[in-house]
C-alpha cells in the first residue's frame, strides 16, 4: 500500500451532487449544506491508504468518487480483502460500531475523492439528522450481512461456488454494461479474488481460465467482464 500524500480539492461542493447518496438522500438541502460546510475534501491516487487498521479513529469519511478496498491484516501478516466500497457510502465509521480505532485499513482501488469530518461531529450528526443516522446504520447492517453471507459460503460451499458468488456480488455492486457483458468497474486482480474467497491465487487463476474457455467471463489485467451472468448464477448454486 502506498502512503502517498493526498491533496485538498473541491473546496466547496454543491449539495445537489449528494442528494442521491444514502447518507444524504433523506435530508433537506439546507441540512446537506450544513454538513458539507464542515467537511474536508481530498483527492487520493490509486493504492493509497485513507486510514490504517489499529490507528486512532479521528475522522469518518464518505467516498464521493472512486472505489475503496477494505483490508485486514492477519496475525501472520497476510493482507485479506474484506469487501469493496463504491462511491456514495460512508467508511471509517468506527463510532457507529463502538470502536475508538479503525478495525480495518481502507485503500483506494482507483483514483478517488473523499470527504471527511472530525469524529467529534458524529454524535451531533446522528442526533440532528434522522435521515443521516437511519441510512448510516442501514449501511452498517448491509456490510455485516455481506460478511455473514461470506462466512456461510466459506463453511458450506465449494471453491467454484464461492468465486462465482464473489464475482456476481461485485458486478451487482459495481458493474457497468460494456459490449458483450458486465464489467467490474474497478481494477481487481486474481489475488484480490483469492482473498475475498479464502482460496489460493492458483485456484482462482485456474477457475477464471476455465470460465474464459467456456465463454463465461473475459479476464485481462486487473479487469473482469462477465459475459454470461446466468451461467455464473448456476455455478454459484452448485
Amino acid at each position: 500500500m502506498n502512503e502517498l500524500p493526498s491533496r485538498k480539492t473541491l473546496p466547496r461542493l454543491d449539495e445537489s451532487l449528494l442528494t442521491h447518496f444514502p447518507p444524504f438522500s433523506r435530508l433537506e438541502r439546507s441540512d446537506i449544506r450544513a454538513i458539507l460546510d464542515q467537511a474536508t475534501s481530498r483527492r487520493y491516487g490509486e493504492g493509497v491508504a485513507i486510514f490504517d487498521e489499529g490507528a486512532e479513529a479521528e475522522r469518518f469519511f464518505m467516498l464521493l468518487d472512486g472505489y475503496v478496498r477494505v483490508v485486514r491484516i492477519t496475525p501472520t501478516g497476510e493482507q485479506v480483502t474484506a469487501f469493496h466500497i463504491p462511491a456514495g457510502q460512508l467508511l471509517g465509521i468506527a463510532k457507529a460500531i463502538g470502536k475508538d480505532i479503525y478495525p480495518a485499513t481502507a485503500v483506494t482501488a482507483t483514483d478517488s475523492i473523499v470527504l471527511s469530518w472530525p469524529n467529534r461531529l458524529w454524535d451531533s450528526f446522528v442526533a440532528e439528522y434522522e435521515g443521516f443516522s437511519t441510512e448510516t446504520y442501514k449501511t452498517v447492517g448491509n456490510r455485516v450481512g455481506e460478511l455473514n453471507d461470506r462466512i456461510v459460503e466459506m463453511a458450506t460451499q465449494q471453491v467454484e461456488q464461492r468465486v462465482a458468488n464473489a464475482v456476481l456480488r461485485l458486478i451487482n455492486q459495481t458493474g457497468r454494461k460494456v459490449e458483450g457483458g458486465i464489467e467490474i468497474d474497478f481494477p481487481i486482480t486474481r489475488q484480490d479474488l483469492s482473498e475475498l474467497t479464502a482460496t489460493t491465487l492458483h485456484t482462482v487463476s485456474r477457475l477464471l481460465s476455465g470460465w474464459e474457455k467456456q465463454g463465461l467471463v473475459q479476464s485481462r489485467r486487473k479487469r473482469i467482464t462477465v459475459l454470461s451472468p446466468h451461467a455464473l448464477v448456476v455455478l454459484s448454486q452448485g
